[in-house]
Order: C-alpha cells, then sequence, then structure tokens
C-alpha cells in the first residue's frame, strides 16, 4: 500500500503560514484524517495542538527567529478556527513589524473568547469594545493601532520602542494612527511603565538594534543629539549617515555605528560598512564607536565616558531630537 504524501499544494499553503497546516486545509488537499494521522506517526508532519500540525520536523532553536515568529502567530489562528482573530505581537508579526522578542506566545481572539479556555499555551484574548481588524492572507487580524496598543505593555521595554520604530519606519502606521494606539493602550495593565515609548518613538530608527541602543543611551542619561546624522562631501552630496551621534562641545561629533548581523554579516555589507567607517572618520571630524547586538546592556555606559572624556553637550531634553548634519 502506497503511503501517503503531503501534497505539494498543500506545502505551498504552510509556507505562508509559518509552516503550519489546519485538519481542514489538509482535507481540502486531498488528505484523509487516516492519512494525518500516518504522517504524524512518521513524524513527516507534527502535531502542535488539536487540529494543527507542523510540515517540518526541524527543531524550533535550528529555525530563523522569524520563522518562529511567524510560527506562533499562525499557531493561534489555525487553532481556534475560522472566525479566530490574531491580535497582539502575533498581530504585529503579520503586519510585518519589525523588533518583536525570538520567541512568542502564540494567541489569538474570538467572539464570547470569555466561555472557551487556553490550550497547550496558546492564550484565547478577549475581544476589546471597539476593536478594529483587517485581512492579511485570508484571515482577520486586529488593525495596527489596536495591536500596539496591545501589545506594547506587555513587551520588554526594548523591544516595545522597537516596535513603535519599525511601525513608523516603515510608514505602517501615521503619527495620528500611533496616537489612537496609545489612546487604546491607556488603562492596560502594563501601561503605566510604557507612556514614555511612545513619546521617544522615532521613524528614523532603520533598525531594532539601532531602537534598542537609543533605548540604552537614553536610560544612561545620554540620548543621542540626532539620528541618521548626514554627512557631506566637498559638493554637498551625503555620502554617509551615522546612526546615533553626539556633538562634542568643539563642534565634532562622536557617532555609534550599530552593527546588525543579519543585515552587515555578508562579504558585501562588510566591505560597505568598513567604506561607511572610512567616509566618517576621514572627516577629521567624528569619532566612531562600533557596536553589535551584544553590546546592548553596555552602549549607553561607554558612550557616557565616551562624552565625557571628549567634552560632550548636555543631552537633548526627553522628546527633543534636533536634526544635525555634517
Amino acid at each position: 500500500m502506497r503511503r501517503a504524501q503531503i501534497p505539494p499544494s498543500l506545502l505551498s499553503v504552510a509556507a505562508v503560514q509559518g509552516g503550519l497546516v489546519s485538519i481542514v486545509q489538509c482535507r481540502g488537499h486531498g488528505l484523509s484524517d487516516k492519512d494525518v494521522a500516518g504522517l504524524t506517526r512518521r513524524a513527516t508532519l507534527v502535531r502542535v495542538t488539536r487540529g494543527v500540525y507542523d510540515v517540518s520536523t526541524a527543531p524550533l532553536a535550528d529555525r530563523s527567529w522569524d520563522e518562529r515568529r511567524a510560527r506562533a502567530a499562525w499557531t493561534g489562528l489555525l487553532a481556534f478556527g475560522e472566525d479566530a482573530v490574531a491580535g497582539g505581537p502575533c498581530a504585529l508579526v503579520l503586519h510585518g513589524v519589525r523588533g518583536l522578542p525570538p520567541t512568542l506566545r502564540p494567541e489569538a481572539a474570538v467572539p464570547r473568547g470569555r466561555n472557551r479556555l487556553d490550550r497547550d499555551g496558546i492564550a484565547l484574548r478577549q475581544f476589546d469594545a471597539g476593536m478594529t481588524a483587517v485581512e492579511i492572507r485570508g484571515r482577520r487580524v486586529v488593525t495596527l493601532d489596536w495591536a500596539l496598543a496591545q501589545a506594547v505593555p506587555e513587551l520588554p521595554r526594548a523591544n516595545g520602542l522597537a516596535v513603535l520604530d519599525s511601525a513608523l519606519h516603515q510608514d505602517l502606521i501615521d503619527a495620528d494612527g500611533l496616537r489612537r494606539a496609545h489612546e487604546h493602550a491607556r488603562g492596560r495593565r502594563g501601561v503605566a511603565s510604557r507612556h514614555t515609548l511612545w513619546e521617544m518613538a522615532d521613524a528614523r530608527a532603520e533598525s531594532p538594534l539601532e531602537s534598542f541602543a537609543r533605548l540604552d543611551c537614553i536610560d544612561e542619561g545620554v540620548p543621542p543629539h540626532t539620528l541618521q546624522l548626514p554627512v557631506h562631501d566637498h559638493g554637498g552630496r551625503v555620502v554617509a549617515r551615522g546612526d546615533l551621534a553626539w556633538r562634542y562641545r568643539d563642534g565634532r561629533w562622536l557617532v555609534a555605528e550599530l552593527d546588525g548581523q543579519d543585515v552587515h554579516s555578508t562579504p558585501h555589507a562588510v566591505f560597505s560598512d568598513r567604506t561607511r567607517q572610512n567616509t566618517l572618520v576621514a572627516t577629521g571630524r567624528i569619532d566612531v564607536l562600533r557596536f553589535t547586538g551584544r553590546d546592548v546592556g553596555t552602549i549607553g555606559r561607554t558612550v557616557r565616558v565616551a562624552l565625557h572624556r571628549n567634552g560632550g553637550r548636555p543631552p537633548p531634553s526627553m522628546g527633543s531630537w534636533p536634526v544635525g548634519s555634517l
């Protein structure tokens, strides 16, 4: 007797659902429940929760952070059926927001969810009054303002700032949308310690690592004077930008360059980074500090020491980010 195999069409479905499929989708692509049981026994499919299967047998630890986040987002949607709505951090994943932790708890909201229980580590979120949703890849997802309102009070501070920055930087939300998100968040558990994050959010932050580093510096009392400091050649052309920058009292600048491994690890990227650093240093008016993700937690301290040693200006007041250039 021929053993059932996963149809290519079902694998295509899984590819846009974090590697997951539902039992209903299995049936729709020609697999019987007996076929699914056999595939599960042979570890070709991996049961995630009732009615949800992973088409990959690779350990989660071996998968990329993006793959793990997508899997969490789709686990909740598929587990609770067609009426489920993705919310909180899982909704941010589906909106394409960056800056989330690598590991997320699967969750979803369903109508009348108060009468249903969490299961297998999948959280059931209550519908918020007035909550709105959009359709993404055929499934309902709370709108970005609501997703941010739900997620930011729950996330670590650094990730909370990173997702706000990312949403602005990618033009996924505008200033009005961010204000709505903040209003939706008021009164939520955990939001009291997160209000300042909405004030700090800045569309100029180009990566989560830049957001983490900026918050580190703010907490150390040395918020940057500007982000993405433009550096001009003699003809006035912008030839480089410094990620975070502080101005010394003598008019020179201290620039912090953030090297995220996902962005800066290829030979071409390493060459580009070296060229950019050489361009910055060649001006004779910029000191450069380089950091990676492993330095988060010590970046602010290092910057504070450098500013003190070289006569840095007092940091700007919170919410004031004067634009500088060189």
